[in-house]
């Protein structure tokens, strides 16, 4: 594919962890990707992608940034968000600020900048904490994750007629490069996981990248509004199930076939 005919993607929040992965993935795909993230790159970063630092929550840097990139690799096709908040005081603000309101800005600024391609998308990295509490996270994260939900269904409709179709993808537990070394001390945590999952092993950012590869690319051109799991099975076992496996019973559990009439 000749550089004037490549895909444009935007990966926000992609200088590490899954938005490396997704990165690398839609490189790999042929795409020129532009990146904007709030951590300067790490050694051994792709030479023919660009990224932008910038403090998401610095609202008004938005228009001008989008602007700059749009100036140097042209009409966007692929829109990825999998920002949040990192920084430090109150999480609560930081989580709406930085993975909500972010969102919905770019999102404004972005839409009648799309190409005039058929394939147009705009993937929101979601979590399994926007439908379950996950105790480790703060408030904010599952209030935010659970209205990216929903405000990626209301941009599925509004954009549709446009072209542009909108996605998310959820992913459970992944092990990421920078948890390595806290899974490497609880070996017990890692195999009572990879026992109760269905698929027997963790998630991996590369896991997670090529789903969202798949729904930047024209494979997935009739799917909008969808919510994707990337989670090995797991949210499909019943709480109750889980708890026999990881607590063996003493008295067989009785049927209906079993009790007496």
């Amino acid at each position: 594919m000749s550089k004037t005919n490549q895909p444009h993607a935007l990966v926000v929040g992609g200088t590490r962890g899954i938005g490396r992965a997704v990165m690398e993935a839609l490189v790999e795909a042929g795409h020129k990707v532009s990146v904007v993230g709030r951590r300067a790159v790490a050694p051994g970063w792709p030479k023919s992608v660009r990224v932008w630092q910038t403090d998401l929550a610095q609202a008004e840097s938005l228009p001008p940034l989008l602007a700059e990139i749009l100036k140097v690799n042209g009409p966007l096709q692929s829109l990825v968000f999998l920002q949040r908040f990192r920084g430090e005081g109150d999480s609560w603000q930081g989580e709406l600020e930085v993975s909500l309101n972010a969102t919905r800005a770019l999102i404004e600024l972005a839409q009648p900048k799309f190409s005039r391609r058929q394939f147009n998308s705009i993937v929101i990295l979601g979590s399994i904490a926007g439908q379950l509490v996950a105790e480790e996270q703060p408030l904010g994260y599952h209030v935010v994750k659970g209205a990216l939900r929903q405000l990626m269904r209301y941009y599925a409709c509004s954009l549709g007629p446009k072209g542009v179709r909108v996605n998310c993808v959820s992913p459970g537990v992944i092990l990421k490069p920078e948890a390595e070394s806290f899974y490497r001390l609880n070996k017990q945590v890692v195999a009572l996981y990879e026992r109760v999952t269905p698929l027997r092993r963790f998630g991996t950012a590369a896991d997670v990248a090529r789903v969202v590869r798949f729904l930047c690319s024209r494979d997935s051109a009739f799917i909008t509004g969808q919510d994707i799991v990337v989670d090995g099975g797991i949210s499909l076992l019943w709480q109750a199930s889980l708890a026999r496996q990881l607590v063996p019973t003493r008295v067989k559990q009785v049927t209906a076939r079993s009790q007496p009439s």
